[in-house]
């Protein structure tokens, strides 16, 4: 079950990064999908965006609830919830077209009650009342969008209708052309059309034309714009539909393309665009510069009925299966198929006619996912958790953060199964084994938590009594990175969102006619290549795996061999950085048995996770972590190319302040005289 978020370090700042009183700006300090367990009374939920001070729109649903529970709209500019009466909850309901209070029954006091400076706060004193419980129904599980006004990316506004002939022009302060307009009247008096009524540029003629975000006819011609597109300062209303005396309206206005975000203040978060469905599991794929983490689709074609559908990946946009909810309804969230998030972009996988009908338009809106930022602090983008298996389907929350890749191990010995939030839940790798991926039901059973992830009953990660350790890692510009991809057969560059050079990656083969190996880069070891599932010294296949082409900060090349790139099979890449204070890979020499080896990995307070690879001989993939024990004595590691039990009875590596230090008393298997070693740790 989700996790509510109390703390800070389930925000952006709370992560450790730099901190957000300037330029530049990112996607987190503006966006956020927070998932969270109602508990019937009131509670606050930390996103980390500044809604009391800078304003936004908070957008939440009950994921669970069958019961008939609307989308619940609450924005800064008519303010949050302040009593019992439906019109007093400021709540707007996108499946209805009245007012405040949309589809509630005339008394609801479950409601957003304030915006904070960290998130907001919600309310709830109906008990088991369904119907009313649109925010915060005890045992209930529940998604929240919320929208930061930000120039460029997202702005409010609220006029009241004069009733003019004509055109009247609106001022706003997105600071570039939107790409979507939401228009609702939300009290005064009631106007020839109550609809919620939606502008997007990717319409045949937008200026002319517009959809309706509570039911599923496709577009539709009208001169409620006033014939007029929208430009960067103002957009247009005409018609009593949009302009009534006496009404007042809420416009929610989305950017598209604007730049304005990332280091060098040009990055693209968010875009209005749209594309034609080809009727195939096959694609279309949408090209956005960017991997998406949210994603709004609507079938735009005239004459046509189909649903709006929204996903994001922290309920599971993933290779495995995209949950998605209707904004246009009030049910409970579905399981589908329908799409996929790329490196840069998006792919369309089912026939559904909700998405990807042959030869129909549709529109989109996408918003980039985070964190973009450069982290500062490692133990908010990684943590080492020991614990003891219990049998029993359960969550662990002691990431303190969104977890995007679990790594678990029993330490009495077995395989090393990474997990990660892009292919999906119940996947099962192993990094002693060159199989394939296989589904394995009560594995990792979800990543929709904001501080860790859920476990099943599978003995591989939970068996009673036995003791596991757990590494999981947040995906973070810099720090690390999860590719998915297909391989050609042919030389191919696959575009990552490391946003730094990668200086290791581990990528294995998931599908296909045959198993294959982890194939391993590393940089500092030449022109050659490692393989995680064996203890083989660097080999020369690096034309064969890589093409003989080093990685860059966008791309990664791969050759010809079925263990990079075999046509038509499925690849996991995982993908490392040093990144300053956070993270270190390199290499070092052995000094012989007898004299210690210092290495400084540029560390304040010693290295948490430290794994060694010999490279010029054999030599096993040996993990060390501070949750398991770095110390002075004897620390145990366990080996990721065997399932050997974790050995305890030896002093490989001490503490030192600056990264970690290869002991003294380190046997030839980590301190060879003249040995050269390759390493990953992390602060």
């Amino acid at each position: 079950m989700p996790n509510i978020i109390t703390q800070g370090a389930g925000s952006a700042q709370g992560y450790g990064f730099l901190a957000r009183t300037g330029a530049p700006v990112y996607i987190e300090d503006v966006f956020s999908t927070a998932v969270y367990s109602g508990n019937g009374g009131t509670q606050t939920i930390t996103t980390g965006l500044d809604l009391s001070t800078q304003g936004g729109l908070v957008w939440i649903k009950n994921r669970t609830n069958t019961g008939g529970v609307p989308h619940a709209f609450t924005d800064t500019a008519r303010g949050p919830g302040t009593g019992t009466t439906n019109t007093a909850t400021n709540v707007l309901t996108s499946d209805s077209t009245g007012g405040t209070g949309g589809s509630l029954p005339a008394t609801g006091n479950d409601y957003l009650s304030a915006f904070g400076t960290t998130g907001f706060t919600v309310i709830s004193s109906n008990g088991a009342n369904n119907s009313t419980q649109i925010t915060n129904r005890s045992g209930s599980n529940y998604v929240a969008w919320s929208f930061e006004k930000k120039p460029k990316f997202f702005d409010i506004v609220t006029y009241t209708g004069n009733g003019a002939a004509g055109t009247r022009a609106i001022p706003h302060n997105l600071g570039s052309v939107p790409g979507c307009m939401i228009v609702k009247y939300y009290s005064g008096t009631t106007p020839g059309g109550t609809d919620w009524y939606v502008y997007h540029r990717g319409l045949t003629t937008p200026a002319t034309q517009f959809l309706r975000l509570a039911n599923t006819a496709g577009q539709a011609t009208s001169t409620i714009w006033g014939s007029t597109a929208p430009i960067a300062t103002e957009f247009y209303v005409a018609t009593t539909t949009l302009n009534q005396s006496g009404t007042n309206y809420v416009v929610y206005l989305f950017a598209h393309d604007a730049g304005g975000f990332g280091l060098s203040g040009s990055d693209n978060v968010i875009s209005c665009g749209s594309y034609t469905g080809n009727g195939s599991a096959s694609g279309p794929t949408v090209t956005l510069g960017y991997e998406p983490q949210w994603l709004l689709i609507k079938r735009s074609q005239a004459s046509t009925s189909n649903s709006w559908c929204v996903y994001d990946n922290m309920r599971g946009l993933s290779f495995a299966a995209s949950p998605f909810l209707q904004p246009n309804t009030t049910g409970a969230e579905s399981t589908g198929t329908d799409v996929v998030p790329t490196a840069t972009g998006f792919r369309l996988t089912s026939t559904s006619t909700n998405t990807n009908s042959s030869g129909s338009s549709y529109v989109y809106i996408a918003i980039r996912r985070g964190l973009m930022r450069v982290p500062t602090n490692g133990t908010n983008v990684f943590t080492p958790f020991a614990r003891t298996g219990t049998g029993a389907a359960a969550t662990f929350t002691g990431a303190g953060f969104p977890v995007d890749s679990a790594w678990i191990r029993s330490r009495a010995g077995g395989s090393t199964f990474p997990e990660d939030r892009l292919r999906g839940v119940n996947l099962s790798l192993s990094t002693t084994s060159t199989a394939l991926e296989v589904t394995q039901t009560q594995f990792i059973t979800g990543f929709d938590s904001m501080t860790g992830y859920s476990i099943g009953t599978d003995a591989n990660v939970n068996a009673s009594g036995v003791s596991f350790i757990d590494w999981s890692f947040r995906r973070a510009a810099g720090f690390f990175d999860t590719v998915c991809y297909t391989g050609t057969g042919a030389t191919a560059n696959i575009s990552h969102n490391l946003a730094a050079v990668p200086e290791l990656m581990i990528i294995k083969r998931r599908s296909g006619a045959s198993p294959g190996n982890w194939a391993v880069y590393a940089n500092g070891i030449g022109l050659f290549t490692l393989v995680l599932n064996n203890t083989n010294a660097k080999q020369a296949d690096f034309n064969a795996y890589f093409a003989n082409t080093t990685p860059t900060s966008s791309v990664f090349t791969v050759g010809t061999d079925a263990d990079t790139n075999a046509s038509g099979s499925n690849y996991l890449a995982y993908l490392f950085a040093t990144c300053p204070g956070v993270s270190k890979i390199g290499t070092y020499t052995g000094a012989g048995v007898g004299t210690a080896v210092q290495v400084d990995c540029g560390f304040s307070s010693g290295a948490r996770f430290v794994l060694i690879k010999r490279t010029d001989a054999a030599g096993n993939w040996a993990v060390w972590d501070s949750a398991r024990g770095i110390v002075a004595g004897n620390d145990p590691y366990v080996v990721l190319n065997s399932s050997i039990s974790e050995v305890t009875s030896t002093d490989d590596i001490d503490t030192y302040s600056a990264g970690f230090e290869v002991s003294s008393s380190a046997s030839t298997l980590f301190n060879a005289s003249g040995g050269v070693y390759v390493f990953l740790a992390i602060a």
